[in-house]
Order: C-alpha cells, then structure tokens, then sequence
C-alpha cells in the first residue's frame, strides 16, 4: 500500500452524475479499509444544475482546486433548459473548460468486454464475441479540431443566413496525440485479440478532407519512430463498419476530435453500452477521469443508472497515478478494483436494469465494494 496522500477532486455535476460519483467513492473507501487511505478526496459543485441556481458554471475555488489536483473524477455535466445566453449548454466549463485549461489533450477511452457482459449491437445481430474478443483502446484528440471555439454566425435583420464550424487540426496537436497512441500501444501486453499484433489504426477522411491529410501524414512521420508498432488505416466511414465486424483486430486507434467522439460511442455498445464506458482526459500535467454515458436526466434520482463506468473511471484513474508517481501501491490498487469488477460482472451480482437486471445503483456499488474487500491486498 502507498503511503503518500494524493488529492483527488471529485465534480458531481448533473443529473445522475452525483449517484455514480458516490458509489465510485463507495468503492474507493473500500480499497483503503484497513489502512492510511493513499488519497483524500473532495467534492466541488458545478454544472448545469448549478448554473440554474447560481448563474455560475463553476467558482474561481473549483478550477484551482482542479489545477493543483493530482486528479480529478467528474460525474456527468447537462440539463435540460440549462443553456448560457449565447446559447450554449450549461455545464460545459466542467468538461470543455477543464479540457481547454488544463490542456488534456488525449481523450481515452478503453473497450473491453468483460465476461457476463452483453453487447448492445442488437438482437438481430447474433454474433457472439469471447470476452477476448474486444480488448482496444481508442484515442482522439481532445482540444483542437471542430469543437474549436473557431465559430459563428451571420445574422441580418435577426435571422440566421450562416453558420460556420471551422476545423482546426496543428502539428502540436497531432503530433502529441498520436504519439500518445503508439507509447500506448508498446505498453500494451497484449496486443490486438486477433493475432497479438501490436498496432496502432489512424481513422480518418484523408480522401476528401485536408486536415485529415495533414494528420495521416503526422501519424506516417510519427509512426515511424515505431518500428515495431504496425501502422493501420481506417476511412471512418468504413471504419464503423469494421469496427463492428471485426473488434478484435483492433489494438489501439486514433483519431480527430469529432470523428473520434462518435466512434467512441459506438464501440460503446461493443462492450455493453454506456454504462460500461469510462474515459481519461489526460495531458501532460493533469488528468480528468469519468463515465461517459451523460447526466441521464430522466433516470436522474432513480438509483437505477448502472455505475460500472464510474468504477471503471475510478480503476483508470489510480492506474494513471500508480504509473505518474511510479507508486507500485496505486497499481495494485487498481488490479484490485479491476478484478472486484470483472467478478461481480461474471456472476451477474452488480447486473442493472441495462443488462437485463434488478440491482440498483447503490446495490451495485456494495456488491463491487464486498468484491474488493474479499481480493486479496
């Protein structure tokens, strides 16, 4: 167990994003039972739902905690009607601010399919995967690209005649990513289920777009510094089919902002759906770790969502550390929780209603919580 104190704060947000991030502290009280825990962790409002309240997304105190965090875990951010006056959604300082500000330039988001666990393709699509099966790891950049604050609109006489989103790819922000993916990818063990390979797939539109040329010709340039990391090409529209098709040839993948947003929740449903999915926005100096699937709004109160995700967050997030701090403990204790996770997912004990099943969200978060107590330290 390590004995240094690591500062975790924790943004509940919105919606159900409080009841995840409760149970994801759950199961963090659990793994530092019997001992020093290794991390304090404390909570900051923000969000929609705040905004509404206060008028303000965050206060001046949350970003600076966040800024001098050695991590941050969010919950989900969105309300409906909560819109800022230029018309933007409410909340969007707690996941595009903190991206903006803290520079978390890799967005990354693990697909795994865990033995018990349905995938959500559909129930006329009966192909079945071994758990083994779907073992990847998906990269986008997180700052650049068409979620640039590069925007607008002509308006005359009050009516809107245009509308510009314009896509800014750079080299430093190529460049950065992509090499992110390949140290990825000779770190992984494994490799791509299908035959081990260690292999890094660019997806892109290079055939009809610039800056997608521009970042393929990055990830060559790159990629060559990878001898032994095999380069792969993906169209993403010819992507998402193969993605479905054939998950286990698939290691690790990179891509631009959007592309990369809407593959991620597709692969999603590989692994089980939303509420399996966890990402780490990380950079160079921070890191910013959460489930993915939303505030869900309309199961917000419920304590229904399926909080596996956060766990999975909480498991990256510890992991990041272990591996920032070189803490060997940190490590372990992420092992831990993955195991704990991946047990209770096998037996069916934490299955919620979008497996099929009766557990609640805090009937999942004491089932993961026994599961940790019970491996071994």
């Amino acid at each position: 167990m390590s004995s240094a104190s690591y500062r975790i704060v924790a943004l509940p947000g919105d919606g159900t994003g409080p009841e995840v991030i409760r149970e994801g502290r759950k199961v963090l009280d659990a793994l530092a039972e019997n001992g020093p825990a290794p991390w304090r962790v404390e909570e900051h409002p923000g969000g929609a739902q705040y905004y509404q309240k206060t008028g303000r997304e965050l206060e001046p105190e949350t970003l600076s905690a966040a800024k001098s965090a050695d991590a941050i875990l969010l919950g989900a951010v969105g309300w409906p009607g909560a819109s800022l006056p230029n018309g933007d959604l409410a909340g969007g300082a707690l996941v595009l601010g903190m991206r903006q500000n803290l520079d978390l330039y890799a967005n990354v988001r693990p697909c795994k399919l865990y033995p018990g666990v349905v995938h959500r393709i559909g129930k006329a699509y009966q192909k079945v995967w071994a758990p083994e099966s779907v073992d990847m790891v998906i990269i986008r950049e997180n700052t650049e690209g068409l979620y640039t604050p590069a925007r607008g609109r002509l308006r005359r006489a009050e009516e809107t005649e245009v509308a510009i989103d314009t896509r800014v790819i750079t080299r430093k922000g190529a460049e950065r990513v992509i090499r992110y993916a390949f140290e990825l990818a000779r770190k992984r063990p494994r490799g791509a289920p299908e035959d081990g390979a260690h292999r890094v797939t660019c997806v892109d539109k290079s055939n009809v777009l610039e800056g997608c040329r521009f970042f393929r010709e990055t990830f060559d340039r790159v990629g060559q510094e990878y001898p032994n990391i095999e380069r792969d090409y993906a169209y993403v529209d010819a992507f998402t089919q193969w993605l479905v098709r054939q998950p286990e040839h698939y290691d690790v993948v990179v891509s631009t902002n959007m592309m990369g947003d809407i593959i991620t929740d597709l692969a999603s449903a590989l692994q089980g759906g939303m509420g399996f999915a966890a990402g780490g926005n990380i950079g160079d100096a921070h890191a910013m770790f959460e489930p993915v699937h939303g505030s869900s709004p309309k199961y917000a109160g419920k304590n229904q969502v399926n909080p596996t995700a956060t766990f999975a967050a909480v498991e990256m997030m510890l992991r990041w550390l272990g591996e920032r701090h070189s803490d060997a403990g940190l490590i372990q204790q992420a092992d831990r929780l993955d195991r704990a996770v991946a047990k209770t997912l096998a037996d069916g004990a934490a299955r919620t209603y979008d497996q099929g099943g009766t557990v609640t969200t805090s009937g999942a978060g004491d089932r993961v919580a026994a599961a940790v107590r019970a491996e071994p330290r």
